[in-house]
């Protein structure tokens, strides 16, 4: 999902703003992600998993993770051409920025374009989640790992893009806001899976 995502995006942002060089980065993380699955498979645990809000709340997040996952790669992307940018200023050897990429600063309205739209499927995700939970488990909210840092990365994202929209954040607050935010949801979720399903062979 997160490769056709990546695609459409681009091929969609392509036609307003100048982006021949990102394809060339684009479609290697893509392809690779799209072998994931097959190395990662998983299986639904419970009948209650067919569930229609599972399956909603499900899908939604997998969006959100998907769009965020895009943002991130985007963001260490945006921190290589900063860092050849300013080695090339001071004279180092480092200085070569990929031709055909856009300017700095249409890449971070990328990202920024990238993080909101991540960010109300993460709300979606987060009300899904409280409604599914109602359902399944009679109550709210459980504080487990995945809620505390799925709502620790929702605050991280609102945070950011709301620093963006009264004080112009940009820059490195926005890259570093981005990666601290990434970090959390792969702890609310995919870090502990596969920590867990992976490395610990528990299911």
């Amino acid at each position: 999902m997160m490769a056709l995502l990546a695609l459409i995006f681009y091929g969609v942002e392509s036609l307003v703003h100048p982006l021949e060089g990102m394809p060339a980065l684009v479609l290697p993380p893509a392809a690779l992600s799209v072998m994931l699955p097959a190395l990662f498979g998983g299986t639904l645990m419970t009948a209650k998993a067919q569930a229609p809000a599972f399956v909603a709340h499900v899908l939604i997040a997998m969006l959100a993770y998907a769009f965020m996952a895009i943002a991130a790669a985007h963001a260490v992307m945006m921190a290589v051409m900063e860092r050849r940018l300013h080695s090339r200023r001071s004279g180092g050897r480092d200085g070569e920025v990929p031709s055909g990429l856009p300017p700095l600063l249409t890449m971070e309205r990328l990202l920024f374009q990238v993080l909101g739209i991540g960010f109300a499927f993460l709300s979606l995700t987060v009300v899904s989640g409280i409604v599914f939970s109602e359902e399944i488990f009679g109550r709210a909210l459980t504080f487990d790992h995945k809620t505390i840092f799925g709502l620790l990365a929702w605050c991280i994202f609102a945070v950011l893009l709301l620093g963006r929209l009264a004080y112009g954040w940009r820059g490195r607050a926005a890259l570093h806001g981005t990666f601290a935010g990434f970090a959390a949801l792969l702890l609310a979720y995919v870090g502990s899976r596969f920590v867990l399903e992976v490395m610990l062979g528990r299911v």
